[in-house]
């Protein structure tokens, strides 16, 4: 995407500062001066074994430090447990990145990660910046010889740096662009960091689109021509071309601050009577976007379509006798309700609302007798919501899934497990598409900016949309999953709850998507258990601000 540094840097100045407990006493220019290389061998031959003493991740990481900050790349490689991959990536900090100077500060070592600041001065042409970040190491043992070793990560040199990526300072190719919501006020990764990801992907389809100059920039080049180049630096700036986007900084902040409370989570917001998309967060934030890209099973979200492939087969209407018991048995598996709960006499409104698993499954039977039980759910979400079809919201997004099914993978299917993959942008557009009455592809930027195609969809029948809206709205009152959730939601208000239980993951995944008003969204917190729970007030707290 740029033209990078070409040259190295001549008389670079390095310098690594004590900082923190544990370094007390220690030479930290032993590195620099060239010290003892053997830190942590023994006099014996047999390789140390054992964990990695306190004093041991101290010089390790003291030597490693000093040996990168005076630029020797072999040294600091020999240091690692990786020097074939280590060597490269740290030379190319000071020759590919045009670092002139750089200050690091090691901090308090906790047990065998050492934190430590950089604060360094980028240069290229003329053009100067400094730059401070703050990353990581940890000292582990080395298998062959038992000394002790920083672990190799390309994080190591920057928090944001992958195994791909490369640093790089150079004259941009892409022209700047200045991102602003569907108000016109600005959206910085500062400002929102969830928008980060989505900011440079937005500048790399569409800064040529836009009037504009390019600046001298540092940056991680992905390595890839399908993932956007990451901005960390502008040394000089380009004039930026003004790009609109549908996002709505009011709700953008609203979903920042709700995902923050969860380790990981992802949100995003939808505009039903037009599919703009309105916010989108994760957390953490900056990394990868999981609100467009994740590919989870969506667990009892899916049966906003269910229900609509049992009402477009005749199977049941709201208001229909539906059963209800504790579990059931489908294709030789068992399937058990949340406590193994059960509704007497119940209606199919009161098992959406109370998310019974059995109502759902038990449709299979009707629908094999029609021979369609594997296909039905997969055409419903295709022909009904735009699911499986491909989405071209203006940045890379997942289309969503839901493959023909066979054997126990169906039932398990119509409560949203299986082979089943949406993500919290996909959710998000089912109970848009009920809002509105149809379904309408979300996204981020104009189509006439590109022409791109939009993906397409019958509308419900007003039947089927009445019977949405009405389960919907059932959820969030009396005995509904979504209550306690959506309390204070202004109406007209509707959702539906889902967990989703994940391999290898005591605690399933908390899945939830309303909508108010004419705005919907819907959020997925990783292990934060029921429904409601979790992600219920995330997507609550999106929906007020709306």
């Amino acid at each position: 995407m740029r033209s990078g540094a070409k040259t190295a840097i001549v008389g670079a100045v390095f310098v690594v500062v004590a900082g923190g407990v544990g370094y007390g006493g220690l030479n930290l220019w032993n590195g620099i001066t060239g010290g003892d290389a053997s830190v942590g061998t023994r006099s014996d031959d047999a390789p140390k074994t054992g964990p990695v003493t306190g004093d041991e991740v101290s010089a390790t990481a003291k030597d490693f430090l000093a040996a990168w900050a005076a630029g020797e790349s072999d040294k600091a490689a020999q240091l690692t447990n990786d020097p074939v991959t280590a060597g490269p990536a740290v030379l190319s900090y000071r020759e590919g990145a045009g670092v002139s100077k750089a200050v690091i500060t090691p901090g308090t070592p906790v047990g065998t990660t050492v934190p430590f600041t950089v604060r360094a001065t980028v240069t290229y042409e003329g053009a100067s910046k400094d730059w401070s970040y703050s990353s990581e190491l940890t000292v582990v043992r080395g298998q062959t010889t038992g000394r002790p070793l920083v672990k190799w990560q390309p994080t190591v040199l920057h928090p944001r740096l992958t195994a791909n990526g490369t640093l790089r300072t150079g004259v941009s190719k892409t022209a700047a662009v200045k991102a602003v919501d569907r108000n016109g006020a600005e959206l910085t990764a500062e400002k929102y960091p969830s928008l980060g990801p989505v900011l440079d992907e937005l500048r790399k389809r569409y800064g040529a689109k836009v009037d504009g100059t390019s600046g001298v920039e540092t940056w991680i080049d992905s390595g890839s021509e399908s993932v956007a180049d990451t901005t960390l630096l502008v040394l000089k700036k380009g004039k930026a071309g003004t790009l609109k986007t549908t996002i709505d900084a009011g709700v953008q902040a609203a979903a920042e601050k709700a995902v923050k409370s969860y380790g990981k989570a992802a949100v995003a917001a939808i505009e039903p009577s037009t599919g703009a998309i309105r916010a989108v967060a994760n957390s953490p934030a900056g990394g990868f976007n999981t609100a467009f890209l994740g590919q989870q099973a969506p667990g009892s979200t899916m049966k906003i379509v269910t229900a609509t492939m049992m009402m477009r087969h005749g199977l049941a209407m709201p208001g229909s006798r539906v059963e209800c018991p504790p579990d059931v048995v489908s294709r030789s598996a068992t399937f058990h309700n949340l406590n193994n709960f059960k509704i007497d006499n119940g209606t199919l409104t009161d098992a959406f609302r109370r998310s019974c698993n059995t109502a759902f499954i038990k449709a299979i039977g009707k629908l094999s007798d029609k021979g369609v039980a594997d296909t039905a759910l997969g055409e419903t979400a295709s022909r009904s919501f735009g699911i499986g079809q491909e989405w071209n919201i203006g940045v890379p997004a997942v289309d969503g899934s839901v493959p023909e099914s066979a054997g126990s993978e169906t039932p398990a299917s119509y409560i949203g497990q299986g082979k089943i993959t949406m993500s919290a942008l996909n959710v998000a557009s089912l109970s848009a598409t009920v809002k509105n009455g149809g379904f309408l592809q979300p996204y981020l930027v104009a189509k006439e900016l590109d022409d791109r195609p939009f993906a397409t969809a019958d509308p419900l029948s007003d039947e089927v949309a009445k019977g949405l809206r009405k389960m919907m709205a059932a959820t969030t009152a009396g005995e509904g999953t979504a209550t306690k959730a959506m309390t204070g939601v202004p109406s007209p208000k509707g959702a539906k709850t889902g967990s989703a239980e994940v391999d290898n993951q005591s605690t399933s995944n908390s899945w939830f998507t309303g909508y108010s008003g004419d705005l919907a969204a819907a959020a997925v917190v990783q292990s934060g258990g029921h429904g409601g729970d979790a992600a219920g007030p995330v997507v609550a707290q999106v929906l007020k601000a709306g």
